[in-house]
């Protein structure tokens, strides 16, 4: 027998986690299918960059308080290798206690995990789709759980697994920039309390994120060199990097586990041409790491997909109708992201003669004009719905 659903969510990750919190006090009937076995702790051990907005969303999904181990930003500094130029980003000055967060990936995965325990959502763990059908009136779900295969009718079909599943049927538009990042945990001798650096250099952005005794590193590269400092014993990586960073959190001490990841913007079709089924998070956008905007896009849009299913008459839920106005909500904030972390990558990856020089005087002037600065800082906070 076929199980039908009101609205099927295809990927437990952090996002569609947060849509099914989001829809708890629906009456809705609602499942979550997740490649993961129940009760198996995340592997990624990234750290994450959630931005004040952030928190403000998981405080109305009730889980925020239940998060541990979060390290908060309060000034971020930002400024481009061999310049003079420089901007400070402070929560002071914008009327806000954070601008920002960094936490484990795991403690936000457990967290939604242990929440959607106590909600009326069904959760299937170990399934893997296997395929997405729309129709007139749902969308049908095929998937294997346990080497059986299983099938399942859903009036709303939210691919939200990062993009795999409808990659090869509508592919993205695909911009490879050519550049990889390299994350790992480091230290150094002088640390600056709850200060984030995004530092500008030719061959890519250096971001130091405040997390713990340190800082989670993100540090970009072409991609061959990126491969090439994965190699570098402890005493060459930190060396490289101070002469690549400078001292401004003095000498670097210790490095740990290095991973490394290619970089590159995916964009999903607006529309895609499948009834009864709508894109979230990843499987929407996937963007640059400068700036951290991504995993907060993704939040924002869990969000507002829920408020336009909770505001939708029964006979509207995953319509045409429906879909285009999340749609419509959603594309100012999309483009915009898309837009501001892109046009950072292209026009500060570079030693294009005289490009530097009118970059640190933009710098320098969106340091002195408070508008500008709240500005910028509203966009990366709360995107440009906010």
């Amino acid at each position: 027998m076929t199980e039908t659903y009101d609205i099927a969510i295809i990927g437990g990750g952090p996002v569609g986690a947060a849509l099914a919190l989001a829809l708890r006090d629906s009456s809705l009937k609602v499942c979550v299918l997740e490649a993961r076995p129940a009760n198996a702790a995340s592997q990624d051990a990234r750290a994450l960059s959630l931005s004040y907005g952030s928190r403000l969303l998981l405080e109305r999904l009730g889980i925020w308080n239940a998060l541990n181990d979060i390290s908060p930003i309060r000034t971020i500094h930002i400024s481009q290798q061999h310049s003079f130029g420089r901007t400070l980003l402070r929560a002071a000055e914008l009327n806000v206690p954070e601008l920002g967060y960094v936490l484990p990936y795991p403690a936000l995965q457990g967290a939604l995990d242990q929440a959607l325990q106590h909600v009326n959502t069904t959760l299937i763990y170990g399934a893997s789709v296997t395929g997405l059908q729309g129709s007139a009136d749902h969308a049908t779900v095929s998937y294997q759980q346990a080497g059986v295969s299983h099938t399942l009718h859903a009036r709303l079909a939210v691919v939200a697994d990062g993009g795999k599943l409808l990659a090869q049927q509508h592919p993205p538009e695909v911009r490879d920039y050519g550049q990889s990042a390299l994350i790992t945990h480091i230290t150094c001798s002088a640390p600056q309390a709850n200060t984030a650096f995004e530092r500008f250099t030719p061959q890519g952005p250096v971001a130091l994120l405040p997390f713990q005794t340190g800082y989670e590193l993100v540090w970009t590269a072409p991609h061959q060199a990126a491969q090439e400092m994965l190699g570098w014993d402890e005493h060459q990586f930190l060396h490289e990097l101070q002469q690549h960073f400078g001292d401004r959190v003095g000498k670097f001490l210790s490095v740990g586990k290095r991973s490394c990841f290619p970089l590159g913007l995916k964009r999903a079709p607006q529309q895609v041409p499948m009834p009864h089924t709508v894109l979230l998070g990843n499987a929407a956008q996937t963007m640059h790491p400068v700036a951290g905007q991504g995993f907060n896009m993704g939040l924002r849009d869990a969000w507002e997909l829920a408020q336009e299913i909770l505001d939708a008459l029964p006979a509207a839920l995953g319509s045409d109708e429906m879909l285009a106005a999340y749609r419509s909500q959603r594309r100012p904030d999309r483009e915009a992201g898309i837009r501001f972390t892109d046009g950072l990558v292209r026009l500060f990856s570079n030693d294009l003669p005289g490009l530097s020089a009118g970059r640190a005087a933009a710098l320098t002037a969106l340091d002195c004009l408070p508008f500008a600065k709240k500005f910028v800082a509203k966009r990366m906070m709360f995107g440009a719905n906010g």
